[in-house]
């Protein structure tokens, strides 16, 4: 049930993200927004005395922010976390290995399946692998890899979307899948097996299919989500279509955590420019998921 200091509504923790970046501003825009006020409780963490012209004094801050959002979700005392973004380069720059929210906060509660997905209105994308160089990714798509990531996909439609039957489109990772191996093997020797495994227990899987016609499809709601093998491959039209909507929903957690789909954006913070759109949508989608009467089938 969701817990709430008065009782009734649920308890979100929203965290500043990088107090130099958009952060702030679009946390406050949306925490105006007539379709977000009074929808929850809302606990805003972050330090508004931090000095911004000090590098690490503000990585450091925005990581206690997460800690402190963390700490307070799993002592039962929220129901969910979003977060601003934060800067990946600064905070390993004090001495913390830090990929981003997802990996950090799925290494905190040891979390051992974990993806992102991508939620819109018009697309719903989840990643098989995240913040790696491309030239990497072919290493680290497998059998195992394929299969979590389309089934947290297939669980979060199901419980958490609230669609009976999700229908999942399986990208392949070459140039039309391959072209039978003309331009590459790996769907016929990871994403090909993993797909059949896939539809031993999730009949309404298919693939793999050519990313560019998968997407078009998904799009026009022949499937609810695609599982795309790598970030530009999915977010590049994500972005294109749904750049100030966009939600980053991490699978796998035992609580509920969104966040924009965007940067620190560093270059027009402070001149009151940020679109506070994203931001408003993950507060939106975070309290809709946990609070269940607020579900619907979309």
């Amino acid at each position: 049930m969701p817990i709430s200091l008065s009782g009734n509504l649920p308890v979100i923790c929203v965290t500043v993200g990088d107090p130099r970046g958009i952060g702030p501003e679009v946390v406050k825009k949306a925490l105006r927004n007539p379709a977000v006020k009074g929808t929850a409780e809302f606990l805003v963490i972050g330090d508004p005395a931090v000095n911004k012209n000090n590098q690490k004094a503000c990585a450091r801050s925005a990581l206690e922010a997460i800690n402190t959002a963390f700490d307070l979700v799993m002592r039962k005392k929220a129901d969910a976390i979003v977060t601003a973004p934060v800067s990946k380069e600064a905070i390993n720059k004090i001495g913390v290995r830090f990929e981003g929210h997802t990996e950090y906060l799925a290494g905190l509660c040891g979390a051992e399946k974990i993806a992102m997905m991508f939620v819109s209105r018009a697309l719903k994308v989840s990643l098989v692998t995240r913040h790696a160089a491309l030239r990497k990714v072919s290493s680290l798509i497998s059998v195992n890899s394929v299969y979590d990531t389309a089934e947290l996909t297939y669980r979060a439609l199901k419980d958490w979307f609230g669609i009976k039957d999700p229908k999942i489109g399986i990208s392949g990772l070459n140039p039309h899948c391959g072209e039978g191996g003309v331009f590459g093997k790996e769907e016929r020797s990871v994403i090909g097996p993993a797909v059949r495994e896939l539809r031993k227990k999730f009949k309404g899987i298919r693939g793999p299919i050519s990313a560019d016609a998968l997407l078009y499809d998904v799009y026009h709601k022949r499937f609810n989500a695609a599982v795309c093998m790598y970030h530009d491959q999915g977010l590049a039209a994500f972005k294109m279509i749904a750049r100030d909507e966009g939600v980053n929903l991490t699978l796998g957690l035992p609580f509920v955590r969104t966040s924009p789909d965007h940067g620190t954006g560093f270059d027009i913070a402070g001149k009151a420019k940020a679109n506070a759109g994203s931001m408003t949508e993950a507060i939106k989608l975070a309290i809709r998921l946990c609070s269940p009467s607020r579900r619907s089938g979309s």
